[in-house]
Order: structure tokens, then sequence, then C-alpha cells
């Protein structure tokens, strides 16, 4: 996996709706209704996720959902960060 420049990325947060780079990692917070919403998004989500190999640093705690996504093995944020981000904005 090839790491993305900076100027890459930017120019792909401008089509990934909520989500920014923090701490070198894409990052969005999603809010649902309650947690049966938050969890069946997560469960809707494993799938595609399990399919690409490519696991996120998430944490939920009742309706909120916080996703963090980069490429440990490359070190940063690759083009897999940016197809699983588009892949969770298209499940919500």
């Amino acid at each position: 996996m090839t790491l993305l420049s900076s100027e890459s990325i930017e120019q792909e947060l401008k089509n990934l709706n909520g989500w920014i780079v923090k701490n070198g990692k894409l990052h969005k917070e999603f809010e649902f209704e309650g947690f049966n919403q938050t969890f069946g998004f997560m469960t809707r989500a494993a799938m595609h996720i399990e399919k690409m190999n490519h696991h996120p640093e998430w944490f939920n705690v009742y309706n909120r959902l916080v996703v963090d996504l980069t490429t440990h093995d490359a070190g940063g944020i690759t083009q897999n960060d940016i197809k699983l981000a588009r892949i969770l904005n298209s499940l919500v």
C-alpha cells in the first residue's frame, strides 16, 4: 500500500462528507437514533470490512460511533482508508 500525499487526502476529503484528518487518521463521528441503529450499522459495516480485510479503529457508546481509519502496515492513510470511508458513508 502506498501512502497518500497530504494534497491527495485533502482532495479526497472534499467528497467524503463528515470526514476529517485527526491525529494522522481519517476520522468521523457518527450519531444514530439509538443503540440498535448504531449496532445495526456496525453489523452491516462489518461485512464490508471483513471482505476488504481492512479493519477500522472504532469506539461505540450508545448512539455514537467514532471511527478512525489508517493503514497500519503503510504507516498512514492509503486508498484503502478512502475506500472504506466511502463505504461507511454509503451505509448510513
